[in-house]
């Protein structure tokens, strides 16, 4: 046990190999950690949860467990800084918190009753665990990884993780959807997921003790909580910010969550098709963050806001509609272009929240605004599901409908009625505590922020024009230009060679006649 502490021990040189080494680990465990998460949480572990009888409060409560557990990176800041080992924390929170998924795996083994029950209990030990984990892994991974290096070690971990997340969260689905498979085959499905998930979560502790760890600088101040978080409070302008956040957090989560509910339960769909969506949600995510990126340092993230914000709220009030077609290949359309439009707002609210925190903190005190904010969300974010899940039960019981007839002399005609209920009415209020959100933003004041209508034309300039880039018209153009750009190039190349070459010989004869002359002078 002492030889293996020794070797989590922080050290005060790393070689370069070791460096080496320790960049192409960080870039395995995301492999292997992304794998886990797909295969264990999200909508499959909404859909487990489904599995074993949960009510809509249960459902709530296991979506709030990883926003609540944020609350702990409080402490889990006063651990790091107690024992100053970030390796060690991190490898024990990781075999500790990946430990319970053995546990959830074996709660199908279980009467249905107790078996819920171990899955909630694993899961809120996991989500309170993996804050100390993280809390120590981010400042471990900000010392070990030369600024230089940074974000080549993070672009290459994103887009593993986001591979092989996409590839395994729909195996996942596609065997939990396998024609013909009785309640206890999926008891037995789930069981394989999870303790898949728990052995690829050992691998990745396990290639987490062997990536070094640089030792900490010299401890200045003891950190104190409470003067670090209240020290934001004082500035008005990030006290109507926080307000925002909070209010957005609240309405995000207070739908977001019951997404895999809606569509498994009330709409009948199938997990691949649900996990199919979530997929089509990262893809427009991806592919507009960068679009947004470029929007951002234009422009203010408040003005990215005013745009991507009401768009999400638009898309969450626009589940609404799916309940409303009878087409099955309807439905799918309507929801595979609402998950596009969802994936593309989302990846701009995403950016521009974190952006706008760090800008509006004062140079010298970013951590301590920074901190707040995350705390004030998590919370928020956290509290959302747990009371939409108490309330999911009474709109369920509750139906809201609009009956449209014409009558004439020779018939009487009735149209489609709109019909309201379960989800449909939550989904609504959502909406409204987003529009309360949005209200909020509009209090806050950042340095270069222009009016929404500017900032909706500049978001439709960029997307045609990326548009534009990727489509097939533009490639084959492109192509095309290429070789005759080259030939272009070859002969101004040519020309100047020549030109060169004249100036050469020129600059030579002068040369050769202004010697001669020195030598018939001295002769």
């Amino acid at each position: 046990m002492g030889k293996l502490l020794e070797g989590w021990a922080p050290q005060s040189e790393i070689t370069a190999g070791e460096m080496r080494r320790g960049m192409d680990r960080l870039v395995q465990e995301s492999v292997y950690s992304s794998a886990t998460t797909a295969m264990t949480s999200g909508v499959i572990l909404t859909a487990f949860a489904l599995h074993l009888g949960a009510s809509n409060f249960v459902v709530g409560l296991l979506a709030s467990a990883p926003f609540l557990g944020q609350l702990l990176q409080g402490p889990a800041i006063l651990l790091v800084e107690k024992l100053r080992q970030r390796k060690l924390i991190a490898v024990v929170s990781s075999v500790v918190g990946r430990s319970m998924l053995l546990l959830m795996a074996a709660a199908v083994l279980l009467p249905p009753g107790i078996g819920l029950a171990v899955v909630v209990l694993a899961q809120c030990v996991l989500c309170g665990v993996t804050a100390f984990g993280a809390c120590s892994w981010n400042a471990w991974l900000r010392d070990l990884v030369p600024d230089r290096q940074l974000g080549d070690v993070v672009a290459r971990r994103t887009v593993y993780a986001t591979m092989v997340s996409l590839v395994a969260g729909l195996l996942a689905a596609f065997t939990l959807d396998r024609p013909g498979g009785t309640p206890e085959q999926r008891d037995y499905v789930f069981l394989a997921l999870y303790a898949v998930g728990f052995i690829g979560g050992m691998i990745s502790a396990w290639l987490v003790g062997r990536i070094p760890e640089p030792q900490m600088s010299p401890r200045e101040d003891r950190v104190r909580l409470i003067p670090l978080l209240r020290q934001p409070l004082g500035d008005p302008n990030f006290r109507r910010l926080l307000v925002f956040l909070v209010a957005w957090q609240f309405a995000a989560n207070l739908a977001t969550p019951f997404f895999a509910v809606y569509f498994l339960r009330q709409l009948g769909l199938e997990m691949t098709l649900v996990m199919m969506l979530s997929v089509v949600t990262q893809v427009a995510n991806l592919l507009a963050v960068r679009n947004w990126g470029y929007l951002s340092d234009r422009f203010a993230n408040k003005s990215v806001l005013t745009v991507a914000a009401p768009t999400y709220i638009l898309c969450i009030a626009a589940m609404v509609g799916a309940s409303q077609f009878h087409n099955r290949d309807l439905l799918v359309a309507y929801l595979i272009g609402l998950h596009l439009l969802m994936g593309f707002a989302v990846a701009g609210v995403t950016l521009a929240t974190a952006n706008i925190t760090l800008r509006l903190s004062p140079k010298g005190s970013a951590t301590s605004y920074v901190a707040t904010g995350a705390l004030a969300s998590s919370l928020a974010a956290g509290l959302a599901p747990l009371l939409g899940g108490a309330f999911a039960d009474f709109f369920a019981r509750r139906r809201f409908e609009i009956l449209t007839r014409w009558t004439s002399p020779e018939e009487t005609v009735t149209l489609q009625p709109l019909e309201l209920s379960g989800w449909d009415f939550y989904f609504l209020i959502a909406a409204v505590f987003g529009l309360y959100a949005i209200h909020r933003l509009a209090l806050v004041r950042e340095e270069g922020e222009i009016a929404p209508r500017h900032m909706l034309q500049e978001v439709l300039d960029q997307t045609r024009r990326s548009v534009r880039n990727i489509s097939t018209v533009a490639g084959f153009r492109a192509a095309t230009e290429l070789p005759g750009n080259l030939l272009r190039e070859a002969r101004v190349r040519a020309r100047l060679q020549r030109r060169r070459a004249r100036r050469t010989e020129v600059a030579k004869v002068h040369e050769d006649s202004a010697a001669a002359s020195t030598i018939a002078r001295g002769g």
